[in-house]
C-alpha cells in the first residue's frame, strides 16, 4: 500500500464482531445496551453527514458514553475538506474510528451525492479518505461499501474501487456483500432483493491479504457469522443485532469463550445507566425502544414488548415499568 499517509490498523481482535450503523437506531442509548450484551464487539454510530457534524448540534449528534469504546463514527459526505474537518471533530470527541459510508442507497443520500453512488466515483472517495487520514493521524479511517451499484457485476470494477481507496491509505473495508440499486428499490428492498455474494468479500481477503475485511449483509445466525471468520477478518451484524439482541450476546459469549447470561440479568445490568439518564431528563421511551426485541421468540416476549410500548411514553415512566415488563416473562430456560 503506497499512500503517503496510511490509516493505522484496527487491532485484529476488534474486527471479529461489529454492530452496524443504522440510521435513527444506533444512538448512544442503543450502543450502551449493545455494549452490555457484547463486551467484545466494535460498535458504530448511525450515519451523520459531515456538514451536520461541522455546523450542527454536536452534543446531540456525537453523544457517547465512555463505556461504548471501541466505537466508530460513521460519516456521510463527498467533500474532502468537509469530511476531513468532521473527522477531526469526531476524533476530538473520542471516537476510535472514522468510517465513510459508501453503501447507503436511499434517495435522500443520493440527492446529497454520498452513500452508494460514490462507488462510481472512486477518485473522489480516495481524495476524501486521504484528507480524512491526514486530519486524524493515529485514528483508523475505514470505508463501508457495497459490491457495486445497479448492473455493476464485474469483479474488476469492484477491485479497482477497493485498490483506488487502498492507495489513499485505507486499510479496512466493511463489505455489504450485495449490490445497491439506486433506482427502483426502496432502502428495505436494497437489503433484501439484490443477491448476496459473500464470495466476493472472501476473494477480496484472499487477493489483498494486507487489507482488513469485514463482511456485512444478511447475517442473522450465530453459526453463519462464525463461518465467515474462516474467510475474512470479521462479521458485522445489523438488523439481527437490533431486532434480536440476545443473538448478539450469544455470539459474543461464544467467540470470547464466556458463559452466556440470562436476558433478565443483562437487562438489570442496564438499570444504572437508565436511571442516570432519567435523572438527566431523558424520557424512558427513548431508551426502551431499543429493548423491545430482547425477549423475541421467548415466552412472555409479546407481553414484554406491549408493556414497554404502551407505558414508556407516559409522564413519569421509570425503571419500575421495565420490571413490570420483565414480570410478564416466564422463567427463562438456561441459555443455549
Amino acid at each position: 500500500m503506497r499512500g503517503v499517509n496510511a490509516s493505522p490498523a484496527i487491532p485484529a481482535d476488534q474486527l471479529r464482531l461489529s454492530v452496524a450503523p443504522m440510521m435513527d437506531w444506533t444512538d448512544s442509548h442503543c450502543r450502551v445496551f449493545h455494549r452490555l450484551l457484547a463486551p467484545g464487539a466494535r460498535l458504530y454510530s448511525e450515519m451523520v453527514h459531515a456538514n451536520a457534524v461541522v455546523l450542527g448540534d454536536r452534543a446531540r449528534l456525537l453523544a457517547m458514553d465512555p463505556c461504548e469504546h471501541p466505537v466508530a463514527l460513521q460519516l456521510g459526505g463527498s467533500e474532502p475538506a468537509l469530511l476531513a474537518q468532521a473527522a477531526r471533530i469526531g476524533a476530538d470527541w473520542g471516537y476510535d474510528e472514522i468510517n465513510l459510508n459508501c453503501g447507503c442507497p436511499s434517495d435522500r443520500v443520493q440527492a446529497g451525492r454520498f452513500g452508494a453512488c460514490l462507488m462510481r466515483e472512486p477518485g473522489l472517495v480516495a481524495e476524501s479518505v486521504a484528507a480524512m487520514i491526514a486530519a486524524v493521524p493515529g485514528v483508523p479511517v475505514t470505508v463501508k461499501c457495497r459490491l457495486g451499484v445497479d448492473d455493476d457485476h464485474e469483479w474488476e470494477r469492484f477491485i479497482a474501487f477497493i485498490d483506488t481507496i487502498a492507495e489513499a491509505g485505507c486499510r479496512m473495508f466493511v463489505v455489504h456483500a450485495r449490490n445497491a440499486w439506486l433506482k427502483g428499490l426502496s432502502p428495505k428492498e436494497n437489503r433484501e432483493v439484490p443477491p448476496l455474494r459473500y464470495d466476493w468479500a472472501y476473494r477480496l481477503k484472499r487477493e489483498r491479504p494486507r487489507l482488513q475485511v469485514v463482511v456485512n449483509g444478511g447475517i442473522a445466525d450465530a453459526d453463519e457469522a462464525t463461518t465467515h471468520l474462516d474467510h475474512v477478518d470479521g462479521a458485522m451484524l445489523g438488523r439481527a443485532a437490533y431486532h434480536t439482541p440476545y443473538l448478539l450476546h450469544r455470539l459474543d459469549a461464544r467467540w470470547s469463550g464466556g458463559a452466556p447470561r440470562t436476558r433478565a440479568e443483562l437487562l438489570r445490568a442496564y438499570r444504572p445507566y437508565v436511571e442516570a439518564q432519567l435523572a438527566n431528563g431523558v424520557f424512558l421511551k427513548h431508551i426502551t425502544r431499543h429493548l423491545l426485541g430482547l425477549f423475541a421468540g421467548q415466552p412472555g416476549g409479546r407481553a414484554f414488548r406491549q408493556v414497554l410500548s404502551e407505558g414508556a411514553h407516559r409522564p413519569g415512566a421509570d425503571w419500575s415499568l421495565v420490571e413490570q415488563a420483565l414480570s410478564q416473562t416466564e422463567r427463562e430456560p438456561l441459555p443455549t
